[in-house]
């Protein structure tokens, strides 16, 4: 690697000043936003909305940072794209707070939690999910396919997918798939992003399991989206695409029920 003249390094520094101060910025009012949810649970749930936005505008900023290094110094910025990472993290933490992690379970399960945030329209709910799926693929496009965060990624795609899902009013959803209903754009394009990324999620587990871990766990999870994917599909109607759900479910549990049984004969054949 060639040597980063103090000219290049100065040149860095000035082009990132205004985002470092943005990046303060952001982490100052999260701590505030943090406080006034302390000392009022009851407003927390807007809040929580609103901590979501300023974690992927604080990711954003992280990753324009490491571009600015890429440009400037011919290096990543290891330390700005991590912290963009936790802060993607803390950014779907705080979306499953208001909305649930549940990958596969009834809509009843978690409808109460959805009725707090029955004022936000169809069409904030799709733009939030739309800007934390583009911050997603930015951050994994700025890390790069050689990363030993790569397979880290799945499971927040994982959870970004139930949350994706579990934000959606599925009684409202399944009334506003007709043409005339006021949020039926939002609501289809939702709904279509939720298919995608919930099989997104499922295949990903798998390729995790096949090409690096070989954990059991691994293919159990993408059975699971698979698992709910076959539910969503059921709930919409969409009965020939719940059928071919099922027919991929039903080899993929058959392939790890074998894989199962031949970890354990290996196991006891090591013993």
């Amino acid at each position: 690697m060639a040597k980063i003249s103090n000219e290049e390094r100065h040149k860095y520094f000035e082009k990132i000043k205004s985002y470092k101060v943005t990046v303060d910025t952001i982490l100052k009012r999260e701590q505030s936003i943090l406080l006034v949810i302390k000392k009022d649970p009851a407003s927390a749930v807007f809040k929580q909305l609103a901590l979501v936005d300023e974690m992927l505008n604080l990711t954003s900023n992280y990753i324009i940072i490491n571009g600015v290094s890429q440009s400037v110094l011919k290096v990543k910025n290891e330390d700005a794209l991590n912290d963009g990472r936790k802060a993607l993290y803390k950014s779907v933490i705080y979306l499953e707070e208001v909305v649930s992690n549940y990958v596969d379970a009834p809509f009843s399960d978690y409808e109460e939690k959805l009725a707090a945030i029955e004022s936000v329209d169809a069409g904030r709910r799709y733009l939030l999910v739309r800007k934390l799926g583009l911050t997603i693929k930015l951050l994994e496009d700025a890390y790069g396919d050689n990363t030993k965060w790569k397979w880290t990624f799945v499971e927040l795609e994982g959870r970004f997918a139930a949350a994706a899902k579990n934000i959606i009013n599925l009684k409202n959803a399944v009334a506003n798939t007709d043409p005339r209903a006021a949020d039926y754009e939002p609501t289809m394009y939702h709904l279509a992003l939720i298919k995608k990324l919930l099989m997104q999620a499922a295949d990903r587990y798998r390729e995790k399991y096949e090409l690096s871990t070989n954990r059991i766990d691994d293919f159990k999870q993408g059975i699971l989206f698979l698992s709910a994917l076959r539910r969503f599909h059921i709930i919409m109607g969409d009965r020939e695409d719940a059928e071919t759900v099922k027919k991929k479910l039903d080899i993929w549990s058959a392939k790890l029920e074998a894989d199962s049984k031949k970890q354990e004969e290996l196991s006891l054949k090591k013993a």
